[in-house]
């Protein structure tokens, strides 16, 4: 198994409502193999409140509990399965959740290690990934999709935005987005219902 890319995807703290959004932000991904074997999923990660992380502690036994993490013991596919975490930062308790490899020695020590190292960073800026990331999992899910046919090879299954307007409806590349159209989407995003 090749090790996660360990990615922040939303910013601030997820509501249960958002939480649970964001738990199926991969719904209408094509039916491949990144989606059969959860890979879509692992390495994902956002803050929760504490109601929300005693709430998922309480719906099964954990698979494992380590210190300040616990695994669900119900697995999203393959070995990828939520972790929780409770992690001292600046004299407070933050709650986050992640998706790991259970496969992958180790993994749910890296994503603890890199929340930390990435959320103990003084007024943390947001990375263009993480823009990209935050926008794609506030976006209703009747504005985003999947490239699919009638686009270009190398463009098919890349997350599509449909950015409205006087010229009407307009199919994007997410990454394709001008730093202009970014900012305004990351200043529009807005808490989607599940």
């Amino acid at each position: 198994m090749t090790p996660a890319s360990f990615r922040k995807i939303f910013q601030g703290v997820a509501t249960r409502r958002q939480m649970f959004h964001l738990f199926d932000r991969h719904a209408q991904a094509p039916m491949s193999k990144a989606r059969y074997t959860g890979r879509l999923y692992d390495g994902e990660w956002f803050e929760i409140g504490r109601a929300e992380y005693d709430y998922m502690f309480e719906i099964l036994p954990p698979l494992w509990m380590r210190g300040e993490m616990f695994a669900m013991r119900e697995f999203m596919s393959g070995s990828i399965t939520s972790v929780f975490l409770a992690l001292g930062m600046n004299r407070r308790i933050r709650y986050f959740h992640g998706y790991c490899d259970m496969l992958a020695k180790g993994s749910a020590e890296r994503l603890r290690d890199i929340i930390l190292a990435r959320e103990r960073q003084p007024e943390p800026a947001m990375t263009r990934a993480e823009q990209l990331d935050h926008i794609w999992s506030t976006t209703p899910a009747d504005y985003r999709g999947y490239a699919g046919e009638g686009w270009l090879e190398q463009h098919r299954d890349k997350t599509i935005l449909i950015n409205g307007g006087a010229q009407g409806a307009v199919l994007t590349l997410l990454e394709d987005l001008s730093p202009q159209q970014l900012q305004r989407l990351a200043s529009l995003a807005e808490p989607v219902a599940a």
